[in-house]
């Protein structure tokens, strides 16, 4: 017998072995109640290991964005007018380069959000970054800025009515 001809033999035995596999596979999926709870409840513990990761991931984030809030904090923001303008637009052009790189979200979010913190009228900030900075990094900036107390800023989204504190500067 050629080499061949047995690559050929032992290629088609294990072709027709899956084949068979799968034929009895599908057969007892459909016949057998018990199998198909075993599947279903398989598939459910799947599900619920899925939804547990995402969960630690998002307290992950959020402890992540604590952190960074805590250190900008600590840094402190100026407050001289002169300086305040060279550190906003300082800040705001790292927050774009850092999303046009595809950066870490959060370090993209945090440049804005220092930004947002010497900003004048941080209302009128944030509806320029719902139009222009892009939905992840805008939902990271939404979570720092909820974390913030300092920051009374009502609605995030830009959208909705406003008030007479809003045409007067007032918080």
């Amino acid at each position: 017998m050629r080499t061949s001809t047995l690559a050929y033999a032992s290629a088609g035995t294990i072709i027709t072995g899956l084949l068979a596999y799968a034929v009895y596979f599908d057969h007892k999926r459909q016949t057998d109640p018990e199998f198909r709870k075993s599947l279903k409840r398989n598939n459910r513990r799947l599900a619920r290991a899925v939804k547990e990761e995402v969960e630690a991931q998002g307290a992950q984030q959020r402890e992540n964005i604590k952190k960074a809030l805590q250190q900008a904090k600590e840094e402190g923001f100026p407050t001289d007018l002169e300086e305040k303008e060279a550190y906003f637009m300082g800040q705001v052009a790292k927050g774009e380069g850092l999303c046009s790189e595809g950066a870490e979200k959060i370090d993209a979010a945090l440049a804005f959000y220092k930004a947002l913190k010497v900003y004048p009228q941080p209302k009128d900030l944030i509806s320029i970054y719902d139009k222009t900075v892009p939905k992840e990094v805008l939902e990271v900036l939404a979570e720092m800025v909820a974390m913030d107390p300092a920051l009374k800023l009502g609605s995030f989204t830009g959208e909705g009515g406003s008030s007479a504190a809003d045409h007067h500067g007032v918080e």
